[in-house]
């Protein structure tokens, strides 16, 4: 899961983007996928290379290590998502309307198993302290968590979700959820619907936490 540009920290803030280098953007689709498929762990700097279609030294002129790499990839793939949860005007979504942000990701993310499998792979080999993703992982599931629990004291205030709504048992069930059914998905797409099991998710909270006064909102939308 992803969040609103806004909410990343001021130590991702400082990373560099990768510029529009064709070589350099190569080689990241490249990393992304070989990442997604072995881990970080498990895949080498000459073979990010040869999928590329660049020389090691080649290579290693855009992204002096494969840490440096990594984190080109992480910004690549949080750019993606939070564009797609940012709306034209910059405005992020709150309230029901970030649950239903979230959902309209899932199914997007439905189509993008390699993105899911790099998220899944990273993230759990960034619980060591010493990973190279380490810091990024933190960071991450600082800023989803901060964003929904905004959420949830906006949807409050707005009178859409009742004034006893826990911000925080909301974002951390919603993160455990999301990331649950995506590891779920990838071990069988064939069996586990992320859309069908998030959404149902949604619905939940809505019927628990909902009030008859919320505005209807569209996935994806803000207010």
């Amino acid at each position: 899961m992803s969040f609103p540009p806004r909410y990343r920290t001021a130590r991702s803030r400082s990373r560099g983007e990768a510029n529009g280098a064709e070589s350099r953007a190569r080689a990241v689709r490249a990393a992304i996928e070989l990442f997604a498929a072995s881990g970080f762990q498990g895949t080498s700097i000459a073979q990010v290379a040869e999928r590329a279609g660049l020389s090691q030294s080649g290579l290693l002129h855009h992204f002096p290590s494969k840490a440096a790499l990594l984190a080109a990839v992480l910004e690549e793939r949080d750019a993606r998502d939070g564009e797609f949860l940012t709306s034209a005007d910059g405005g992020r979504p709150l309230g029901w309307a970030a649950f239903d942000a979230l959902a309209a990701l899932t199914a997007r993310n439905s189509t993008r198993p390699h993105l899911v499998g790099l998220f899944v792979r990273l993230t759990a080999e960034a619980t060591a302290p010493d990973h190279p993703a380490h810091d990024w992982a933190l960071d991450h599931y600082a800023g989803v968590h901060a964003w929904l629990v905004d959420a949830v004291r906006a949807g409050r205030e707005r009178g859409e979700m009742h004034p006893g709504t826990p911000p925080e048992t909301l974002a951390r069930s919603t993160i455990a959820v999301m990331d649950g059914l995506q590891q779920q998905w990838l071990l069988e797409p064939e069996r586990v619907s992320m859309v069908t099991e998030f959404s149902g998710h949604v619905a939940m909270l809505r019927a628990r936490w909902g009030t008859a006064e919320r505005a209807v909102v569209s996935p994806g939308s803000s207010t």
